[in-house]
């Protein structure tokens, strides 16, 4: 079985080719510009822009992958609201060519998407609920599904997921469990939203996610996360906690007060039944993963 990643050098990316390699299973890394991942040998790497049509259909076509995982993507939430034109390129057209490419080939295509698509009024969302997106990057994120969703060729999957964490290398973006400890281990007072909840992701229980629906061959939506439902701000706390940090530095405040230019779903977190019963899915809490977390 050959797997192709896209995104490679984002901490998602990073994390499935380290437990490809581990188990010894064929891949092809593929990210804009160099390798940045100094475990993704030279030779199993290709610099792709996957908002390039032609490229797409070149890389793809002569790779021959069984598997396509795209985890490249927008995710800045306020960076997407002001570059909407760069967001629907990378979240959404890029999309519909790799699900192109992916007909042409019989590749499974697994798309990565967010709990974002949801409006957070209900919270603990199974796969079936209903979509109602507050921000346009979460519109571009129900866009690119429903490319999934409404295209001819059905080899296909959704993983949908929320606030991946974890450390890798050489990374464009940090995400908040490293931002809290860094801040904390010096000592700097944080104030962090309490009327937001979310189940924060374990990358590497993702990674054996992504991996484990193209073994299988799991087609639709997967909903892939932690296995807990808390607000922000009691993850900063509970961050703090465990590293032996002072609690009394994490203060917290209402999302009125920042002014975001994006709307958030103000709760989340997923039901993760489908995903336990069909893939074997058992992530980590919280303090499990922040033992495996080397800072």
């Amino acid at each position: 079985m050959k797997y192709l990643i896209t995104g490679s050098n984002g901490l998602l990316g990073q994390k499935i080719i380290s437990q490809l390699i581990n188990r010894k299973i064929n891949f092809l890394a593929t990210s804009l510009g160099e390798n940045r991942f100094s475990k993704c040998p030279g030779n199993q790497y290709q610099s792709l822009d996957i908002t390039d049509q032609k490229q797409v259909n070149e890389v793809i076509g002569a790779y021959q992958p069984d598997v396509v995982i795209n985890t490249a993507a927008l995710t800045n939430v306020d960076a997407c609201e002001e570059d909407q034109e760069g967001c629907q390129s990378i979240n959404v057209n890029a999309v519909h060519f790799l699900m192109g490419a992916c007909e042409k080939n019989k590749a499974h295509f697994i798309q990565l998407s967010t709990d974002f698509v949801f409006d957070g009024e209900k919270g603990n969302y199974a796969e079936e609920d209903e979509r109602n997106p507050l921000s346009f990057y979460a519109k571009s994120k129900v866009n690119a599904e429903n490319i999934l969703f409404n295209h001819s060729f059905k080899n296909w999957s959704i993983l949908r997921t929320i606030i991946v964490f974890g450390k890798g290398e050489n990374l464009s973006r940090s995400n908040i469990v490293l931002w809290a400890i860094e801040s904390l281990k010096k000592g700097q007072k944080l104030t962090i939203v309490n009327d937001q909840f979310r189940a924060p992701t374990w990358a590497d229980d993702l990674a054996w996610a992504c991996i484990r629906v193209g073994e299988i061959n799991a087609r639709g939506v997967f909903h892939i996360a932690g296995p807990e439902i808390f607000s922000v701000y009691e993850l900063v706390q509970r961050i703090a906690r465990f590293h032996q940090l002072d609690e009394r530095l994490v203060q917290p405040i209402s999302s009125d007060t920042l002014n975001q230019k994006a709307k958030r779903p103000p709760r989340t977190g997923f039901d993760l039944t489908k995903s336990r019963e069909v893939l074997g899915y058992c992530p980590m809490t919280l303090e499990q993963s922040l033992a495996f977390l080397e800072i």
